[in-house]
Protein backbone atom coordinates (compact mmCIF):
# COMPACT_ATOMS: atom_id res chain seq x y z
CA UNK A 1 0.00 0.00 0.00
CA UNK A 2 1.46 3.34 -1.00
CA UNK A 3 2.00 5.66 1.77
CA UNK A 4 -0.14 8.73 1.62
CA UNK A 5 1.45 12.09 0.93
CA UNK A 6 1.52 15.23 2.77
CA UNK A 7 -0.78 17.74 0.38
CA UNK A 8 1.57 20.00 -1.37
CA UNK A 9 3.51 23.20 0.13
CA UNK A 10 1.34 26.47 -0.71
CA UNK A 11 4.20 28.76 -0.13
CA UNK A 12 8.03 28.82 0.34
CA UNK A 13 9.66 27.66 -2.43
CA UNK A 14 13.01 26.00 -2.43
CA UNK A 15 16.20 27.29 -4.21
CA UNK A 16 19.83 25.91 -3.67
CA UNK A 17 18.84 23.41 -1.34
CA UNK A 18 17.10 26.12 1.15
CA UNK A 19 14.10 26.69 2.05
CA UNK A 20 12.50 30.26 1.14
CA UNK A 21 10.80 32.06 3.60
CA UNK A 22 9.51 36.10 2.76
CA UNK A 23 11.95 35.33 0.19
CA UNK A 24 15.03 34.65 2.16
CA UNK A 25 17.21 31.28 2.51
CA UNK A 26 16.10 30.23 5.51
CA UNK A 27 20.01 30.10 7.17
CA UNK A 28 20.07 33.78 6.34
CA UNK A 29 16.89 34.08 8.10
CA UNK A 30 18.06 32.26 11.07
CA UNK A 31 20.87 34.63 11.56
CA UNK A 32 18.99 37.80 10.96
CA UNK A 33 16.45 36.23 13.75
CA UNK A 34 19.59 36.21 16.26
CA UNK A 35 18.34 32.71 17.40
CA UNK A 36 16.52 29.50 17.16
CA UNK A 37 13.98 28.72 17.60
CA UNK A 38 11.21 31.23 16.17
CA UNK A 39 8.60 31.21 14.33
CA UNK A 40 8.36 33.08 11.29
CA UNK A 41 4.99 34.48 9.25
CA UNK A 42 5.52 35.72 5.36
CA UNK A 43 3.70 38.70 4.77
CA UNK A 44 3.11 38.23 1.09
CA UNK A 45 1.67 34.76 1.84
CA UNK A 46 -1.24 36.13 3.84
CA UNK A 47 -1.90 38.90 1.35
CA UNK A 48 -2.00 35.89 -1.15
CA UNK A 49 -4.49 34.04 0.41
CA UNK A 50 -6.44 36.58 1.38
CA UNK A 51 -6.33 37.71 -2.79
CA UNK A 52 -7.22 33.95 -3.32
CA UNK A 53 -10.30 34.33 -1.16
CA UNK A 54 -11.35 37.88 -2.27
CA UNK A 55 -11.38 36.15 -5.84
CA UNK A 56 -14.15 33.58 -5.06
CA UNK A 57 -16.24 36.20 -2.23
CA UNK A 58 -19.00 37.79 -3.73
CA UNK A 59 -17.87 41.53 -3.38
CA UNK A 60 -20.65 42.82 -0.69
CA UNK A 61 -19.26 39.80 1.69
CA UNK A 62 -17.39 41.18 5.10
CA UNK A 63 -14.32 39.18 5.56
CA UNK A 64 -12.76 39.13 9.21
CA UNK A 65 -9.75 37.81 10.46
CA UNK A 66 -10.20 35.77 13.51
CA UNK A 67 -7.05 36.80 16.11
CA UNK A 68 -7.37 33.81 18.12
CA UNK A 69 -5.64 32.03 15.51
CA UNK A 70 -2.61 34.18 16.03
CA UNK A 71 -2.83 37.88 17.99
CA UNK A 72 0.97 38.71 17.42
CA UNK A 73 0.67 42.47 17.14
CA UNK A 74 2.39 42.57 13.32
CA UNK A 75 0.49 39.70 11.90
CA UNK A 76 -3.01 41.43 13.05
CA UNK A 77 -1.79 44.55 11.87
CA UNK A 78 -0.57 43.30 8.76
CA UNK A 79 -3.94 41.58 8.19
CA UNK A 80 -5.92 44.43 9.10
CA UNK A 81 -4.80 46.21 6.42
CA UNK A 82 -6.23 43.20 3.98
CA UNK A 83 -9.65 42.41 5.33
CA UNK A 84 -12.91 44.67 6.67
CA UNK A 85 -12.28 43.33 10.12
CA UNK A 86 -11.07 41.87 13.58
CA UNK A 87 -12.82 39.59 15.68
CA UNK A 88 -11.36 39.07 19.18
CA UNK A 89 -11.92 37.00 22.33
CA UNK A 90 -10.69 38.82 25.54
CA UNK A 91 -10.17 42.14 26.43
CA UNK A 92 -6.28 41.95 25.24
CA UNK A 93 -6.79 40.81 21.79
CA UNK A 94 -9.06 43.84 21.78
CA UNK A 95 -6.47 46.37 22.60
CA UNK A 96 -4.20 44.54 19.94
CA UNK A 97 -7.26 45.09 17.58
CA UNK A 98 -8.09 48.89 18.51
CA UNK A 99 -4.01 49.38 17.63
CA UNK A 100 -4.21 48.81 14.28
CA UNK A 101 -6.51 51.21 13.60
CA UNK A 102 -9.21 49.24 12.24
CA UNK A 103 -12.79 51.23 13.44
CA UNK A 104 -14.10 50.02 16.21
CA UNK A 105 -17.63 49.57 13.55
CA UNK A 106 -15.94 46.26 12.09
CA UNK A 107 -14.44 45.16 15.85
CA UNK A 108 -16.21 42.48 17.61
CA UNK A 109 -15.85 40.14 20.96
CA UNK A 110 -17.11 36.45 21.21
CA UNK A 111 -16.43 34.45 24.30
CA UNK A 112 -18.25 32.61 26.82
CA UNK A 113 -16.97 34.02 29.46
CA UNK A 114 -16.24 37.53 29.10
CA UNK A 115 -15.32 39.66 32.28
CA UNK A 116 -17.31 42.73 33.52
CA UNK A 117 -14.35 44.58 32.91
CA UNK A 118 -14.46 42.99 29.26
CA UNK A 119 -17.39 43.82 28.83
CA UNK A 120 -17.36 47.56 29.94
CA UNK A 121 -13.63 47.65 28.04
CA UNK A 122 -15.50 46.96 25.06
CA UNK A 123 -19.03 49.22 25.39
CA UNK A 124 -16.05 52.01 25.61
CA UNK A 125 -14.32 51.03 23.02
CA UNK A 126 -17.60 50.82 20.85
CA UNK A 127 -17.45 47.40 19.35
CA UNK A 128 -20.09 44.87 18.62
CA UNK A 129 -20.08 42.64 21.72
CA UNK A 130 -21.74 39.04 20.42
CA UNK A 131 -23.70 38.44 23.87
CA UNK A 132 -23.65 34.54 25.09
CA UNK A 133 -25.59 34.33 28.24
CA UNK A 134 -28.44 36.47 30.00
CA UNK A 135 -25.33 37.42 32.30
CA UNK A 136 -24.24 39.81 29.75
CA UNK A 137 -27.59 40.75 28.95
CA UNK A 138 -27.86 42.31 32.51
CA UNK A 139 -24.53 43.38 32.67
CA UNK A 140 -24.22 45.51 29.80
CA UNK A 141 -27.82 47.25 30.88
CA UNK A 142 -26.29 48.24 34.19
CA UNK A 143 -22.82 49.39 32.16
CA UNK A 144 -25.08 51.42 29.87
CA UNK A 145 -27.35 52.94 32.44
CA UNK A 146 -24.02 54.25 34.54
CA UNK A 147 -22.06 55.45 31.91
CA UNK A 148 -24.64 56.70 28.80
CA UNK A 149 -22.26 54.75 26.73
CA UNK A 150 -24.64 52.47 23.69
CA UNK A 151 -23.86 49.10 24.10
CA UNK A 152 -24.02 47.40 20.39
CA UNK A 153 -24.95 44.05 20.74
CA UNK A 154 -25.08 41.00 18.63
CA UNK A 155 -26.62 37.40 19.81
CA UNK A 156 -24.17 34.48 19.69
CA UNK A 157 -26.64 31.26 18.59
CA UNK A 158 -25.80 27.73 19.50
CA UNK A 159 -27.74 26.39 16.68
CA UNK A 160 -29.21 22.96 16.66
CA UNK A 161 -26.90 21.55 13.85
CA UNK A 162 -23.09 21.08 13.74
CA UNK A 163 -20.48 21.09 10.97
CA UNK A 164 -20.38 18.11 9.26
CA UNK A 165 -16.84 16.36 9.59
CA UNK A 166 -14.97 19.61 11.30
CA UNK A 167 -12.30 19.06 13.09
CA UNK A 168 -13.91 20.84 16.33
CA UNK A 169 -17.86 21.36 16.66
CA UNK A 170 -18.55 24.49 18.28
CA UNK A 171 -22.67 24.35 18.06
CA UNK A 172 -25.35 21.90 18.16
CA UNK A 173 -25.96 19.79 21.33
CA UNK A 174 -24.96 20.79 24.55
CA UNK A 175 -22.19 23.81 24.16
CA UNK A 176 -20.83 26.48 26.50
CA UNK A 177 -20.49 29.08 23.57
CA UNK A 178 -23.75 30.96 22.74
CA UNK A 179 -26.72 31.11 23.57
CA UNK A 180 -29.49 27.66 22.41
CA UNK A 181 -31.04 28.17 19.27
CA UNK A 182 -34.54 27.85 21.16
CA UNK A 183 -33.71 30.54 24.08
CA UNK A 184 -32.66 33.20 21.67
CA UNK A 185 -36.54 34.49 21.60
CA UNK A 186 -36.15 35.34 25.18
CA UNK A 187 -33.35 36.98 25.39
CA UNK A 188 -34.37 38.95 22.38
CA UNK A 189 -36.51 40.18 24.16
CA UNK A 190 -34.73 41.01 27.10
CA UNK A 191 -32.48 43.06 25.13
CA UNK A 192 -35.37 44.90 23.89
CA UNK A 193 -36.12 45.44 27.10
CA UNK A 194 -32.91 47.02 28.40
CA UNK A 195 -32.43 49.19 25.71
CA UNK A 196 -29.44 48.06 24.19
CA UNK A 197 -27.75 48.09 20.67
CA UNK A 198 -29.29 45.35 18.99
CA UNK A 199 -27.43 44.59 15.14
CA UNK A 200 -27.62 40.90 14.73
CA UNK A 201 -26.81 37.72 14.94
CA UNK A 202 -23.39 35.38 14.74
CA UNK A 203 -23.24 31.30 14.45
CA UNK A 204 -20.00 29.01 14.50
CA UNK A 205 -20.73 25.88 14.12
CA UNK A 206 -17.55 24.05 13.71
CA UNK A 207 -13.94 24.47 12.53
CA UNK A 208 -11.08 23.24 10.89
CA UNK A 209 -13.28 21.75 7.89
CA UNK A 210 -11.92 20.66 4.40
CA UNK A 211 -15.19 19.60 2.95
CA UNK A 212 -16.75 22.36 1.14
CA UNK A 213 -20.18 20.94 0.93
CA UNK A 214 -20.32 20.87 4.81
CA UNK A 215 -19.17 24.16 5.02
CA UNK A 216 -21.91 25.53 2.36
CA UNK A 217 -24.59 23.21 4.23
CA UNK A 218 -23.40 24.92 7.66
CA UNK A 219 -23.67 28.00 5.81
CA UNK A 220 -27.48 27.74 4.42
CA UNK A 221 -28.43 25.99 7.47
CA UNK A 222 -27.12 29.03 9.56
CA UNK A 223 -28.75 31.67 7.14
CA UNK A 224 -32.25 30.31 7.48
CA UNK A 225 -32.13 29.98 11.32
CA UNK A 226 -31.15 33.73 11.34
CA UNK A 227 -33.99 34.10 9.25
CA UNK A 228 -36.51 32.74 11.98
CA UNK A 229 -35.04 34.29 14.66
CA UNK A 230 -34.97 38.17 13.11
CA UNK A 231 -38.83 37.78 13.21
CA UNK A 232 -38.05 37.97 17.32
CA UNK A 233 -35.58 40.95 16.88
CA UNK A 234 -36.03 44.32 18.53
CA UNK A 235 -34.67 45.87 15.66
CA UNK A 236 -33.91 44.96 11.95
CA UNK A 237 -30.64 43.08 11.73
CA UNK A 238 -27.72 44.78 10.54
CA UNK A 239 -25.16 42.21 10.41
CA UNK A 240 -24.89 38.44 9.72
CA UNK A 241 -21.50 36.81 10.97
CA UNK A 242 -21.98 33.10 9.41
CA UNK A 243 -18.81 32.03 11.22
CA UNK A 244 -15.92 30.11 9.66
CA UNK A 245 -14.40 26.78 9.60
CA UNK A 246 -12.63 26.58 6.76
CA UNK A 247 -9.81 23.94 7.05
CA UNK A 248 -6.39 23.70 5.63
CA UNK A 249 -4.18 20.48 5.04
CA UNK A 250 -1.71 19.56 8.04
CA UNK A 251 -1.81 15.96 7.37
CA UNK A 252 -0.87 12.96 5.04
CA UNK A 253 -3.51 12.53 2.55
CA UNK A 254 -5.10 15.49 3.43
CA UNK A 255 -6.05 18.32 0.56
CA UNK A 256 -6.41 21.56 0.65
CA UNK A 257 -10.69 23.16 0.72
CA UNK A 258 -12.00 24.03 -2.78
CA UNK A 259 -12.90 27.63 -1.94
CA UNK A 260 -15.04 27.77 -5.45
CA UNK A 261 -18.61 26.29 -4.44
CA UNK A 262 -18.11 27.80 -1.07
CA UNK A 263 -17.66 31.01 -3.01
CA UNK A 264 -20.94 30.28 -4.95
CA UNK A 265 -23.22 29.43 -2.04
CA UNK A 266 -22.03 32.57 -0.53
CA UNK A 267 -22.92 34.42 -3.43
CA UNK A 268 -26.35 33.10 -3.37
CA UNK A 269 -26.94 33.70 0.29
CA UNK A 270 -25.61 37.51 -0.29
CA UNK A 271 -28.61 37.66 -2.96
CA UNK A 272 -31.16 35.97 -0.87
CA UNK A 273 -29.97 38.67 2.11
CA UNK A 274 -31.18 41.72 -0.20
CA UNK A 275 -34.44 40.55 0.01
CA UNK A 276 -34.74 38.70 3.25
CA UNK A 277 -33.00 40.66 5.31
CA UNK A 278 -32.97 43.72 3.32
CA UNK A 279 -30.45 46.00 4.81
CA UNK A 280 -27.71 43.46 6.58
CA UNK A 281 -24.38 42.34 5.89
CA UNK A 282 -23.27 38.80 5.66
CA UNK A 283 -19.64 38.15 7.40
CA UNK A 284 -17.17 35.19 7.13
CA UNK A 285 -15.19 35.26 10.39
CA UNK A 286 -11.72 33.07 9.73
CA UNK A 287 -8.65 32.26 11.57
CA UNK A 288 -6.69 29.18 11.28
CA UNK A 289 -7.10 29.60 7.34
CA UNK A 290 -5.71 33.78 6.58
CA UNK A 291 -2.75 32.72 8.97
CA UNK A 292 -1.83 28.71 9.31
CA UNK A 293 -0.05 28.12 6.45
CA UNK A 294 2.09 31.39 6.12
CA UNK A 295 3.36 30.17 9.19
CA UNK A 296 7.11 28.15 9.61
CA UNK A 297 8.32 26.85 12.93
CA UNK A 298 12.11 26.73 13.08
CA UNK A 299 14.44 24.76 15.27
CA UNK A 300 17.80 23.37 15.30
CA UNK A 301 19.37 19.97 15.50
CA UNK A 302 21.78 19.54 18.48
CA UNK A 303 22.05 16.38 18.40
CA UNK A 304 21.81 12.80 16.18
CA UNK A 305 21.05 10.03 18.44
CA UNK A 306 20.87 6.42 17.29
CA UNK A 307 19.29 4.36 20.09
CA UNK A 308 18.47 0.57 19.80
CA UNK A 309 18.62 0.93 15.59
CA UNK A 310 16.62 3.82 15.59
CA UNK A 311 17.39 7.41 14.98
CA UNK A 312 16.43 10.83 16.62
CA UNK A 313 17.12 14.14 15.95
CA UNK A 314 17.25 16.05 19.16
CA UNK A 315 16.42 19.90 18.21
CA UNK A 316 16.20 23.17 20.67
CA UNK A 317 12.38 22.96 19.87
CA UNK A 318 9.48 21.30 21.21
CA UNK A 319 6.23 20.67 22.49
CA UNK A 320 6.94 23.82 24.59
CA UNK A 321 7.00 26.41 21.64
CA UNK A 322 4.93 23.95 19.62
CA UNK A 323 2.09 21.89 21.24
CA UNK A 324 -0.34 21.27 18.43
CA UNK A 325 2.93 19.60 16.05
CA UNK A 326 3.78 17.30 18.98
CA UNK A 327 0.10 15.84 18.70
CA UNK A 328 -1.04 16.94 21.89
CA UNK A 329 -3.43 20.10 20.87
CA UNK A 330 -6.59 17.77 20.28
CA UNK A 331 -5.40 14.73 18.43
CA UNK A 332 -7.14 11.45 19.06
CA UNK A 333 -4.20 9.63 16.53
CA UNK A 334 -1.04 11.27 16.58
CA UNK A 335 -0.09 12.38 12.82
CA UNK A 336 3.46 13.98 11.47
CA UNK A 337 2.59 17.56 10.69
CA UNK A 338 4.84 18.65 7.51
CA UNK A 339 8.40 18.75 8.34
CA UNK A 340 11.67 19.25 6.61
CA UNK A 341 15.06 19.68 6.75
CA UNK A 342 15.20 23.46 5.54
CA UNK A 343 18.74 23.67 4.73
CA UNK A 344 18.72 20.15 2.69
CA UNK A 345 16.00 20.53 0.11
CA UNK A 346 18.05 18.98 -2.41
CA UNK A 347 18.76 15.51 -0.62
CA UNK A 348 16.32 12.68 -1.38
CA UNK A 349 14.93 11.62 2.25
CA UNK A 350 16.52 8.63 2.65
CA UNK A 351 16.53 7.76 6.43
CA UNK A 352 13.54 7.06 8.91
CA UNK A 353 13.90 8.94 12.03
CA UNK A 354 11.56 10.74 14.77
CA UNK A 355 12.68 14.73 15.34
CA UNK A 356 12.43 15.45 19.07
CA UNK A 357 13.26 18.05 21.44
CA UNK A 358 14.96 18.79 24.70
CA UNK A 359 12.05 18.12 26.78
CA UNK A 360 12.45 14.77 29.61
CA UNK A 361 9.26 13.67 28.63
CA UNK A 362 7.92 11.15 25.74
CA UNK A 363 5.64 13.43 24.43
CA UNK A 364 8.21 15.55 23.30
CA UNK A 365 7.73 15.14 19.50
CA UNK A 366 7.59 17.13 16.24
CA UNK A 367 7.85 14.09 13.74
CA UNK A 368 7.79 10.51 14.52
CA UNK A 369 9.11 7.79 12.09
CA UNK A 370 9.44 10.51 9.08
CA UNK A 371 11.50 9.70 6.13
CA UNK A 372 13.41 12.78 5.91
CA UNK A 373 17.25 13.36 4.26
CA UNK A 374 20.58 12.79 6.23
CA UNK A 375 20.81 15.56 8.96
CA UNK A 376 23.24 16.70 11.30
CA UNK A 377 24.17 18.80 14.38
CA UNK A 378 23.92 22.43 13.11
CA UNK A 379 21.13 21.61 10.46
CA UNK A 380 17.57 23.54 10.20
CA UNK A 381 14.09 21.75 11.11
CA UNK A 382 11.17 23.32 9.70
CA UNK A 383 7.44 22.64 10.68
CA UNK A 384 5.09 24.16 8.44
CA UNK A 385 1.28 24.32 9.03
CA UNK A 386 2.49 26.92 11.94
CA UNK A 387 0.85 30.10 11.49
CA UNK A 388 -2.20 28.90 13.45
CA UNK A 389 -2.31 28.24 17.23
CA UNK A 390 1.52 27.59 17.38
CA UNK A 391 3.33 29.96 19.49
CA UNK A 392 0.29 31.28 22.04
CA UNK A 393 -1.46 27.96 22.28
CA UNK A 394 1.94 26.69 23.49
CA UNK A 395 2.97 25.93 27.17
CA UNK A 396 5.66 27.73 26.77
CA UNK A 397 7.40 27.74 30.47
CA UNK A 398 7.05 23.95 30.56
CA UNK A 399 10.61 22.67 31.65
CA UNK A 400 11.86 26.66 31.77
CA UNK A 401 13.43 26.58 28.63
CA UNK A 402 13.91 29.58 26.07
CA UNK A 403 11.54 31.30 24.53
CA UNK A 404 10.62 31.44 20.95
CA UNK A 405 10.84 34.69 19.11
CA UNK A 406 8.19 35.55 16.48
CA UNK A 407 8.91 37.63 13.35
CA UNK A 408 6.88 38.50 10.46
CA UNK A 409 8.82 38.93 6.47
Amino acid sequence: MTTPQHSPRAFFPAENGELLIGGMPVSRLAARVGQTPFYVYDHAALAARVAALRAVLPDTLHLHYAIKANPMPAVVGALAQLVDGLDVASGRELRVALDTGMTPEEISFAGPGKSAGELEQAVAAGVLINIESAREVRLLAEIQARTGWQARVAVRVNPDFDLKSSGMKMGGGPKQFGVDAEAVPALLAEIKQQQLGFEGFHLFAGSQNLRAEAIAEAQRKSFELCLRLAQDAPTPVKSLNLGGGFGIPYFPGEQALDLAPIGANLAELVAQASTRLPGAHLTIELGRYLVGEAGVYICRVLDRKVSRGHTYLITDGGLHHHLSASGNFGQVIRKNYPVLVANRMDREADENVSVVGPLCTPLDLLADRMNLPHAEPGDLIAVLQSGAYGFSASPRDFLSHPQPLEVLV
